[in-house]
């Protein structure tokens, strides 16, 4: 907690300045928080795209490389975008941010300028140096996390390892209590195949793999259920008995989350040292400049961000 305030404050990243962030985050200091919002980002940029001045105690000024045009890439402000996400975790680091809220960056452009740069997630984590940070999508009631993120459907078996699912079903648990706040965290893990296998029939992953390491892990106290056929995992009287369910991969759980809460989910990563939130969706180049994008999932990121800042105090 920042030292000295009663009231979090959050650190709001502007993303790609040729994108909808600008426009979205612009609109943040005039909402009714419990707390304070500080956009991160280039000032003139920010009321340009916004219309409207930014107020000094709800910026912290970083200057673009280059003039920005909406809807229009450019490869020269990449490091001002890495810029915005380096102040921000200094600035978490330093105790003056209580949470970092991400509006959405380009990462081809970003790698277009020469920089390695695999997304938002793969940057906190080493910044951070965290072993291991794992994806949840929140919104219409549900908590979804995925065992494995952004892989080709074929590499996905190899990938569910025990040494993996342990690990990622331990963060899940261990930020549930400490970030959520939820005391005794029930999980829904999915299978991977069909029916969960039919007893081997249709896959041995559930018989080699997964039972045994959710037995483990329930060994150990953690309160898991599973492995359940995926196509029945999302049933509203299962999702009422637990308090978030596991995927094994990244289109088994997020259609049906997107499905319930498109335009209003917000992407938590879970692991990190901090509290991080961030949009459901992309930079919208062909909405940038306009006015017209929606600021929902923006909105439901940093009133998340609040609310977990409030369940981690004491």
């Amino acid at each position: 907690m920042n030292a000295g305030a009663a009231t979090p404050i959050i650190a709001v990243t502007t993303g790609e300045p040729a994108g909808v962030g600008p426009e979205l985050c612009a609109r943040l200091p005039a909402g009714d928080w419990p707390g304070r919002v500080v956009l991160v980002g280039d000032r003139a940029l920010l009321e340009a795209r916004g219309g409207r001045p930014v107020p000094e105690r709800h910026l912290l000024h970083v200057p673009l490389a280059a003039p920005s045009v909406p809807g229009r890439l450019d490869p020269a402000n990449a490091r001002y975008v890495l810029a915005l996400l380096d102040a921000a975790l200094d600035g978490c680091a330093a105790g003056r941010f209580d949470a970092i809220v991400t509006a959405p960056v380009h990462k081809g452009v970003i790698n277009d300028a020469g920089i390695p740069f695999t997304g938002h997630t793969e940057y906190l984590a080493e910044r951070t140096a965290t072993p291991l940070p794992v994806m949840m999508l929140v919104g219409g009631g549900l908590r979804v996390a995925l065992a494995t993120t952004h892989l080709p459907l074929a590499a996905v078996s190899a990938a569910v390892t025990a040494q993996r699912l342990a690990a990622v079903l331990t963060v899940l648990d261990r930020d549930l209590r400490a970030k959520f706040g939820i005391a005794a965290p029930r999980i829904l893990v999915c299978g991977l195949n069909p029916h969960a296998g039919e007893g081997g029939h249709l896959g041995r992953e559930e018989i080699d793999v997964i039972e045994p390491t959710l037995r483990r892990l329930q060994a150990a106290g953690l309160r898991l259920t599973g492995p359940v056929p995926a196509d029945t995992a999302f049933l509203p009287e299962r999702l009422a008995a637990h308090d978030a369910v596991l995927a094994m991969y990244h289109d088994q759980g997020l259609p049906v989350l997107k499905r319930a809460a498109f335009g209003a989910g917000v992407n938590v990563t879970l692991g990190l040292p901090i509290v991080r939130t961030s949009v459901d969706h992309g930079t919208a180049l062909d909405l940038a400049g306009r006015g017209t994008a929606d600021a929902g999932s923006l909105l439901a990121a940093v009133r998340l961000a609040f609310e977990l800042c409030a369940a981690r105090r004491p």
